[in-house]
C-alpha cells in the first residue's frame, strides 16, 4: 500500500482571478501558500484537514462529477455568513434524511460546495 503523506484537490478554473477570489474572499478560505506568478499561480487553501490548489487555467468547467463537500461547525451561521458576502446560496440548510444539514453553494465554474454540519447525535461523531 501506498503511504500518503499529504493531499490536495487540484482545480484548474476557466477565470483564476475569479475563483481565487470566490475561494478567498467570498468563502474566506485561509491561504495555506503560494506560487508563481501571473494570473494561473498557484494558490493552496485550507481545507480543514486536507487542501484545495487553484492554479493554472481550463478552456472549460470541471466535470459535473466534481463536488466539494465542506465540514463546518455551525451551517446555519455558514449560510449568514456566505449570504452576507454575496455567496449565491443554491440550496439553504436542510435536515437530510441520513442526518447531516447540508447547504449547497457553486464556485464560479459551477462546482458543487456541499457545506454541512455533522449534528452532535450523528453516529459521524461516534467510532464502534
Amino acid at each position: 500500500m501506498v503511504h500518503v503523506l499529504s493531499s490536495r484537490i487540484l482545480l484548474s478554473p476557466t477565470d483564476p482571478d475569479r475563483s481565487r477570489k470566490f475561494y478567498g474572499e467570498s468563502l474566506g478560505l485561509p491561504v495555506y501558500r503560494e506560487f508563481g506568478t501571473g494570473p494561473e499561480r498557484g494558490t493552496v487553501y485550507f481545507l480543514g484537514g486536507g487542501f484545495l490548489e487553484v492554479s493554472g487555467r481550463s478552456a472549460a468547467p470541471p466535470s459535473p462529477g466534481l463536488r466539494l463537500w465542506l465540514q463546518v461547525e455551525g451551517v446555519h451561521a455558514a449560510h449568514e455568513e456566505l449570504a452576507a458576502r454575496g455567496v449565491d446560496i443554491e440550496r439553504p440548510p436542510v435536515r437530510e434524511p441520513w442526518g447531516l444539514v447540508e447547504m449547497w453553494i457553486r464556485d464560479p465554474d459551477g462546482v458543487r460546495i456541499a457545506v454541512v454540519e455533522v449534528p452532535a447525535d450523528h453516529p459521524m461523531r461516534y467510532r464502534p
